[in-house]
């Protein structure tokens, strides 16, 4: 057996140095972040004790996590609600970002077209949008909130979507078209690979803006079980706590959702160099 045979059977086979040196870089890499996190909670709780902060203003981070304890299944419902329309929304917003991408690619003089409309779209602010959507939809229905937050992932998923497609090696598609591919097959072979990753960074952008777009969509109004309407109903009366709790599962949702693209994008492009030197 070869030298480098040698090293790769000692490095798959079982638990040995190679992983537990792997298990090592992983704690180092998240230590800060963990450290940091238990800091801040560690100064906060003291501040607020020493300073006699009074609850209304900002309650300590010991009576938030018992609050939460204890409205965890009321909060985990609304979350569940809030979640449907952010997803909803997401999927839409995902969907005609890509769609009107691949056309932009294909014709220069629709992108330059689409592209004022998309930026007078992503400049219209969330506080905007929602009461016209809520006229438009009804108060009351998910799809008035839904409608928000595809206006919110609508354009990073368009602008990164065309970059994607339009930023490619002209050597490549001058090969491609030098065995007579046709344009579907540039665009299925070359383009659409190139642009996974710009699409992929747009998805995890759209997937945390998705749950505050729905959350600020809720506060003017809605179904009683959503996260928004939880948070300004509590706040309005004095339950700093309770508000604190639903901000808690709205921060959950929020990297949950993100934690998910993050898995399909490595499901679905282990052949991408930053996942090669990662592994490495």
């Amino acid at each position: 057996m070869t030298e480098p045979a040698i090293y790769d059977a000692f490095a798959t086979d079982g638990p040995g140095p190679p992983r537990a040196a792997a298990l090592r870089d992983r704690v180092r890499e998240y230590l800060p972040a963990a450290a940091v996190f238990v800091g801040g909670l560690v100064v906060w709780e003291l501040a607020v004790r020493l300073l006699d902060v009074e609850e209304i203003l900002l309650p300590k981070p010991s009576v938030i996590a018992t609050t939460f304890a204890a409205e965890f299944g009321e909060v985990a419902s609304a979350g569940v609600a809030t979640f449907r329309e952010a997803l909803g929304g997401f999927v839409a917003g995902a969907f005609l970002g890509v769609s009107l991408a691949l056309l932009a690619a294909r014709w220069a003089s629709l992108r330059e077209g689409l592209l004022p409309f998309a930026i007078a779209a992503n400049s219209a602010p969330i506080i905007a949008l929602a009461p016209i959507s809520n006229q438009w939809f009804g108060i009351t229905d998910p799809v008035s909130k839904m409608a928000v937050v595809t206006v919110i992932v609508f354009f990073p998923v368009m602008i990164n979507t065309v970059r994607g497609l339009t930023e490619v090696d002209p050597a490549e598609i001058e090969l491609l078209r030098s065995y007579a591919a046709s344009e579907r097959e540039v665009v299925r072979r070359i383009r659409v690979p190139n642009a996974l990753p710009y699409l992929f960074s747009a998805l995890k952008i759209g997937a945390t803006l998705s749950v505050i777009g729905a959350i600020v969509a809720e506060y003017f109004g809605g179904p009683r079980n959503t996260l928004g309407v939880y948070i300004t109903q509590n706040a309005s009366l004095g339950r700093i706590p309770e508000a604190w709790a639903a901000v808690i599962i709205g921060s959950l949702i929020g990297m949950g959702f993100y934690a998910a693209i993050v898995i399909a994008e490595r499901l679905l492009m282990p052949w991408h160099v930053s996942f090669r030197q990662a592994d490495q």
